[in-house]
């Protein structure tokens, strides 16, 4: 069985950009008192979209967050993206060689994820094959965006992998039907081991090797 579709999360998966987020978020709610740590963020918010995460702080905190919370959020981490962004060791030499028909679906925004491709001079490798958690009902875990992309890409999920580095996005996968596999090459993973149960790699360059033993199986 040959996959139709790879489909790679972009926040730790194709950027590494998991710590930079949590830097600018632990350090924005500095400024506010609210004592966050990066486990916490690892634990509570790796994969999830914004509102989830700031429903998650203001359940945490018990207090409200400033109306232009999201929005200096995203100021602030798109200076930070700019300044020091880069994607995870080996993402584009790895894509250049695939050969396979692939998409982004991602719990960012669109404005982000956009960004993010630009920064790392990938926008052009996926083109319009780019999708977000605004365009469903439900983020991860649901299966929702997966099955959309899947839709979209016109592919059927039970001839699809996912490839994920956040315990949210290894269930959206797995409600949806899909192969999928853990990245854990990101640096906010560094030390961490991966979810039980999930089948890991941490090094794109085995990726081709990993395909063929999935696709004999």
């Amino acid at each position: 069985m040959r996959f139709d579709l790879i489909i790679f999360d972009c926040d730790g998966v194709i950027a590494d950009s998991e710590i930079l987020s949590a830097e600018v978020l632990i350090a924005q709610l500095a400024d506010l008192g609210i004592v966050v740590t990066p486990d916490d963020v690892r634990r509570d918010f790796l994969g999830r979209s914004f509102p989830t995460v700031a429903a998650g702080i203001r359940a945490r905190s018990g207090r409200p967050l400033p109306d232009d919370f999201e929005a200096s959020y995203r100021a602030r981490l798109m200076e930070r993206f700019e300044a020091d962004l880069k994607e995870t060791p080996g993402f584009s030499a790895m894509l250049a060689g695939l050969g396979r028909r692939c998409c982004v679906a991602t719990s960012s925004s669109p404005p982000r994820v956009a960004r993010t491709l630009a920064v790392l001079g990938l926008q052009e490798a996926f083109g319009a094959h780019v999708f977000t958690a605004s365009e469903v009902a439900r983020g991860k875990p649901a299966p929702d965006l997966f099955l959309h992309a899947a839709v979209r890409m016109q592919a059927s999920p039970d001839r699809v992998l996912v490839i994920e580095d956040s315990p949210p996005g290894l269930e959206a996968a797995r409600a949806a039907g899909m192969a999928v596999l853990h990245y854990g090459g990101g640096a906010h993973l560094a030390g961490i081991a991966p979810p039980a149960g999930a089948q890991s790699f941490d090094d794109w360059t085995c990726l081709g090797a990993i395909l063929a033993q999935l696709e004999a199986s």
